[in-house]
């Protein structure tokens, strides 16, 4: 796999753990701008190699690469036991995101990198129609792939179902829920969250597994948030919570 831009680039770098095969970078870069990151590449004793504009796009199949890019190997997925264990481990109550087929990469990318930063454990996807962690989710989500674990699911329902057997509590993103996220206490409890896909929401099976249907409060004229955007906000309300 080919990943690209500044951060992304950086952040597997900084990881003892990612493998990257190779670093590219445009003959047409300022080297000051990237000089962390060719630092970081050859103290690692990476290849670092310099391309023309013309074939960084070529290898990288995008016109976005920032002027630099790296071939690592294919993206690991984490089974959802490991995901599970990453709250054990911190001694925290569990919060997860389980995703009902997110179709956009950047929306993908932005709740992957809200993940990270605001301290919740893993994301569940499926496998079909579903965004798959490719490079434009990784720049999107500024390097946080490479940080949060990841699972990749044949059924979504069926893993609700698993971690409602495991005392987990099923949180429903739902615009046309009457109760609001900020009237429940969700504070103590193990929690997946789950956000619906663009324009549809949560699928009928899927809500009907759910413990808790939530809406965000809403001011103006708009009808609805982004998903990325109410997953961040919902995320947020669930930490704040717990910081009580």
């Amino acid at each position: 796999m080919i990943i690209y831009g500044k951060n992304p680039v950086k952040e597997f770098l900084l990881r003892p753990s990612s493998n990257i095969g190779e670093v590219f970078v445009s003959n047409e870069i300022r080297r000051d701008s990237i000089r962390e990151i060719i630092q970081l590449a050859e103290k690692k004793g990476i290849k670092i190699s310099y391309l023309s504009k013309h074939d960084l796009n070529r290898i990288s199949k995008t016109i976005s690469h920032q002027g630099i890019a790296a071939r690592i190997s294919e993206f690991r997925y984490e089974d959802v036991s490991e995901i599970l264990d990453v709250g054990t481990r911190k001694g925290e109550k569990l919060l997860i995101l389980v995703l009902d087929h997110i179709e956009d990469p950047q929306n993908l990318g932005a709740i992957i990198r809200s993940v990270n930063v605001l301290g919740a454990h893993g994301v569940i996807i499926p496998k079909d129609r579903s965004a798959s962690i490719t490079p434009a989710v990784i720049k999107a989500s500024a390097g946080a792939a490479n940080y949060v674990a990841i699972s990749r699911v044949v059924n979504i329902v069926r893993v609700i179902r698993e971690l409602k057997d495991k005392g987990i509590w099923i949180v429903g993103a739902e615009l046309a829920s009457p109760k609001l996220i900020h009237e429940e206490e969700l504070g103590g409890l193990d929690l997946a969250l789950v956000i619906g896909g663009e324009g549809r929401g949560l699928k009928r099976l899927v809500k009907k597994e759910c413990d808790f249907l939530l809406s965000i409060p809403q001011i103006g004229e708009i009808a609805s948030l982004n998903a990325s955007v109410a997953a961040g906000i919902m995320i947020y309300e669930i930490v704040r919570q717990r910081k009580k």
